[in-house]
């Protein structure tokens, strides 16, 4: 168990706290506001977004540019609207996967433009000088489908979501995390690879030799088989780093949490390197066949699984919630009912209806900061008992997040607690309820074993801040 437990967990050796220090307000009262950052500190968020912002769009500009000036301005077009189909559908897979705590919009942005601008920038330039190494050297181009391409498409889609790892470990709380920045970084690479294969290897190049509807038929043959029938490749590959980027980052070990990466990685280069030399093999033996036997007997058999494996993390938070907060319920922070709402997403739409009954829009959006901001703490809680924050810098930051984690969920549940007129008031004292009865009497009652659906909860003032672990009572 940690150094640092909240009320109502059991300590070792429990540490009487010292006297109230200077600058604080009186118990049940919350620590004085920081200090609002000058200088730097001020301008060094809005100034990193904007350069962020502003490489992600130079970048884009030179890729189009590029993209423009070798095939063409209406190869460029047709082949973009062609290659726009299935991103949507795609993305909007991966964020279905990450309902339960949604990554922040700007890592899952930059993500997918990392795969479409840099990912496949860096791809283009090492393939195509290593294209006329090879021939010049009287090797096959194979090889570089192959052995090639694998090992640098998988690097360069993977880099985002490692910096990611090394720089904000926070905003990955998991496997499902891990896979959604590698999904949305291989959608975007797919994509723009699909702009040079079906804009100019198949529609500039057909019109070219034979006319327009030649190219059209290119086109369209070409959609076929990069667009429907595997459109999933890139994202099925990439996300075998994702597996790893999610055990790394929720694992204690510094071994696994350098290896998992690098073994996710290599499987998705080994998973890319399959995939390229079946069409290889086809090309140069005659027998097309074989493409299909390849999809059918090995490729589509993983990418299965792969979505079963997805499906059963989709609850693994879920889960994790449901394990981590009762803690916070014995000691007076949580309802059971409110733990047993966030169990699964039926239930979590439950308790955003019954919030929009008793409160309206307001209560539905408090409910859902509500359901987001205890997904967290349970991330946060269960990091702690893992023995994930190790240095005193790290362990700080954990009782920051802890702290104001609760404060927002005490904000959220004063927007709608106490609203449903055919529910007495009820008070919960970490054990029981306090209910209010009409005639006038207060009366205990024991939680129900399974409670589903929140009811109107009175919670208790939050524990005095005590010096060392505001916002906690020993």
């Amino acid at each position: 168990m940690s150094e640092f437990p909240p009320s109502g967990i059991p300590h070792s050796e429990p540490t009487p706290a010292p006297a109230q220090p200077v600058g604080w307000p009186a118990p049940g009262g919350l620590p004085p506001a920081p200090l609002r950052p000058s200088g730097w500190q001020r301008w060094k968020r809005p100034v990193t977004l904007g350069g962020v912002i502003v490489f992600f769009a130079a970048a884009s500009i030179a890729m189009l540019v590029f993209l423009g000036f070798n095939m063409g301005v209406q190869a460029l077009l047709v082949g973009l609207a062609a290659a726009i189909v299935p991103v949507p559908i795609l993305v909007f897979c991966f964020l279905w996967l990450d309902r339960y705590e949604p990554e922040p919009t700007w890592a899952l942005v930059v993500c997918f433009a990392w795969g479409a601008v840099i990912a496949t920038g860096i791809a283009l330039i090492v393939n195509t000088w290593s294209s006329k190494i090879f021939e010049q050297n009287g090797i096959s181009d194979g090889i570089v489908a192959v052995v090639v391409a694998p090992f640098i498409e998988e690097l360069s889609k993977a880099a985002a979501p490692l910096l990611l790892l090394l720089l904000r470990r926070k905003e990955i709380s998991g496997i499902t995390d891990g896979i959604v920045y590698c999904g949305l970084s291989a959608t975007g690479f797919a994509m723009t690879e699909n702009i040079l294969y079906l804009g100019g290897h198949a529609y500039a190049a057909g019109s070219e030799e034979y006319g327009v509807n030649t190219g059209l038929q290119m086109l369209f043959a070409t959609f076929l088989v990069r667009v429907l029938f595997s459109a999933f490749a890139h994202p099925l590959f990439t996300s075998m780093t994702g597996v790893g980027i999610g055990i790394a980052a929720r694992t204690a070990s510094p071994v696994v949490r350098w290896l998992a990466p690098v073994a996710g990685l290599l499987v998705a280069m080994m998973l890319h390197g399959t995939w390229n030399l079946i069409p290889t093999i086809a090309a140069a033996t005659g027998q097309t066949i074989l493409v299909l036997y390849g999809y059918f007997a090995l490729e589509m058999p993983i990418f299965l699984a792969m979505v079963a494996f997805a499906l059963w993390l989709r609850s693994h938070e879920g889960r994790i919630t449901v394990r981590a907060l009762p803690a916070y319920v014995r000691a007076g922070w949580f309802s059971p009912p409110e733990v047993a709402a966030l169990a699964s997403l039926s239930r979590r739409h439950a308790a955003r209806t019954w919030a929009k009954r008793v409160a309206g829009d307001p209560g539905r959006k408090a409910m859902t900061a509500f359901q987001f901001a205890a997904t967290r703490l349970a991330l946060v809680r269960d990091g702690i008992e893992r023995g994930l924050n190790r240095t005193p810098e790290q362990q700080a930051k954990a009782r920051d997040e802890e702290r104001s984690l609760l404060e927002q969920i005490t904000a959220a549940r004063e927007v709608y607690v106490g609203r449903d007129p055919q529910t007495p008031p009820a008070r919960w004292t970490g054990t029981a309820y306090e209910l209010s009865f009409p005639d006038g009497e207060t009366r205990t009652v024991s939680p129900p074993p399974e409670p589903v659906v929140p009811i109107p909860v009175l919670m208790p003032p939050p524990p005095a801040p005590t010096w060392g672990y505001p916002g906690w009572r020993r």
